[in-house]
């Protein structure tokens, strides 16, 4: 952070104040609870699985270090991993729904995409994971 070189010791400490807590707000707001990624689960599903694919639980976890999200069934429980946070909500709305899916489908078959192709961020999510962990896959064979 930069601030004018013109600033006595009590406005750079008011500035730096201020903007820390606009950044705390912005992280806020991109890395949702349990309980928030719970709602929207179910504002997606009803968006765009007609309501088909009620979740009983969804959480971060830390220990998925190749996926994004899991879901197991019968319990119809999700779990996303912790490296998701941060990311933009969109992406994190289509893992959301890519495991809501699972719900409904098993694997990835055809049905399965149909399902998805109803998100119209999809494929661009899908590309922004792959860059993401083609990079990190990258910086480990450096």
């Amino acid at each position: 952070m930069s601030i004018p070189d013109r600033f006595t010791r009590a406005q750079e400490h008011e500035w730096v104040t201020r903007m820390l807590s606009k950044l705390e707000e912005k992280e806020a707001k991109r890395r949702p609870s349990d309980d928030e990624l719970l709602a929207r689960a179910l504002e997606l599903n009803t968006q765009y699985l007609d309501g088909k694919a009620i979740p009983t639980s969804v959480k971060w976890v830390d220990n998925q270090e190749r996926r994004w999200g899991s879901c197991t069934m019968p319990e119809r429980s999700i779990r996303l991993s912790t490296r998701l946070k941060g990311l933009p909500n969109w992406v994190i709305d289509y893992v959301l729904l890519h495991e809501l899916t699972h719900i409904l489908v098993q694997g990835h078959n055809p049905e399965f995409w149909t399902y998805l192709e109803a998100y119209p961020k999809t494929n661009r999510a899908r590309g922004f994971l792959e860059g993401i962990t083609f990079a990190r896959e990258d910086t480990k064979n450096a």
